[in-house]
C-alpha cells in the first residue's frame, strides 16, 4: 500500500470541510478524486501534503504515519504535489525549475534518482523550452514542468490538483499518455480533477466526493455506469 488515509477530518478555522475522508492508493496505481467545484478535493491533497493538516484521522505513507508532518518532510519521503496554480518559479528558466527541486537522498520506485537529462528524456516538449522563463510558458507547458519538477525530486507518489484545466485537447492526451507512462515506471497517482473523461481514461479507481464527504466510490467501470454517479457529476 502506497497511501492509505482513515476518518481524515479537516478544518479552516471553524469551518469543518472533510468528514471522516477514509480512501487508499495502491502502488503503481492512479486513483481519481471527482467532484464538482467547491466540494473540498483541493483541501484533500492539502491535507495530505500537510499544508492544511487534519484535526483528526490518520495519514499512512508507505507504512509510516504522516499525519502531522510538514510539507518538506513528506517531500523528502517521496510525495510530490502539483497544485491547481503550479506555482514554477516565473523568473527561472525551466532547467533553473527542476536544478532547484533535485535533491540528493530519496530513491524512486526504481531505486534510482532522476536526473534532469532522463526528465527531458522524458517530457520532450520541455528540450526546447530547456533556457526559457517559466513566465514565458503557455498554461500546458508551466503544467508539465510542474510535474516534472516533481518527478525530479524523486517522488513515489504524485498529488495532482486538476492537472487537465484549461489545456488545449492536445496537450491533455500527451498529459494522459505521460501520467500512464509514469505510473508503469513504478510510481502512483492521486489526482483531483472535475473532468471525468480524463480522469476516468487514467485511473483504475475513483472517489466522488460532495460537501467534504465520500458519497461513492468503486472501480472506473463501476462508476462510470452508475446514474448516480453521473447525477452527481452532472455528466
Amino acid at each position: 500500500m502506497m497511501l492509505k488515509a482513515k476518518k481524515l477530518n479537516t478544518y479552516y478555522g471553524l469551518s469543518h470541510i472533510l468528514f471522516d475522508l477514509s480512501f487508499e492508493v495502491n502502488e503503481k496505481e492512479i486513483v481519481c478524486v471527482l467532484g464538482r467545484n467547491g466540494v473540498g478535493k483541493t483541501t484533500l491533497l492539502r491535507t495530505i501534503m500537510g499544508l492544511t493538516p487534519p484535526r483528526t484521522g490518520s495519514i499512512n505513507f508507505k507504512d509510516e504515519e504522516v499525519a502531522r508532518k510538514r510539507p518538506y518532510q513528506l517531500a523528502r519521503r517521496g510525495i510530490g504535489y502539483v497544485p491547481a496554480d503550479r506555482r514554477i518559479f516565473p523568473d527561472l528558466t525551466v532547467r533553473q525549475n527542476l536544478e532547484i527541486a533535485q535533491k540528493p537522498g530519496t530513491s524512486g520506485p526504481n531505486s534510482e534518482q532522476w536526473t534532469i537529462r532522463e526528465v527531458f528524456e522524458f517530457f520532450p516538449m520541455l528540450v526546447k523550452l530547456e533556457n526559457r522563463f517559466g513566465n514565458q510558458l503557455s498554461g500546458g507547458e508551466q503544467q508539465i514542468l510542474s510535474i516534472a519538477r516533481a518527478i525530479v525530486g524523486n517522488s513515489d507518489l504524485l498529488l495532482l490538483d486538476e492537472p487537465s484545466e484549461g489545456l488545449s485537447p492536445l496537450i491533455v492526451g500527451d498529459l494522459r499518455e505521460r501520467l500512464l507512462a509514469l505510473k508503469n515506471k513504478g510510481l502512483s497517482i492521486l489526482i483531483c480533477e472535475q473532468n471525468t473523461t480524463f480522469a476516468f481514461k487514467l485511473s483504475s479507481r475513483g472517489y466522488i466526493i460532495d460537501k467534504g464527504k465520500i458519497l461513492y466510490q468503486g472501480t472506473v467501470d463501476e462508476l462510470n455506469s452508475d446514474e448516480k454517479v453521473k447525477d452527481c457529476l452532472a455528466i
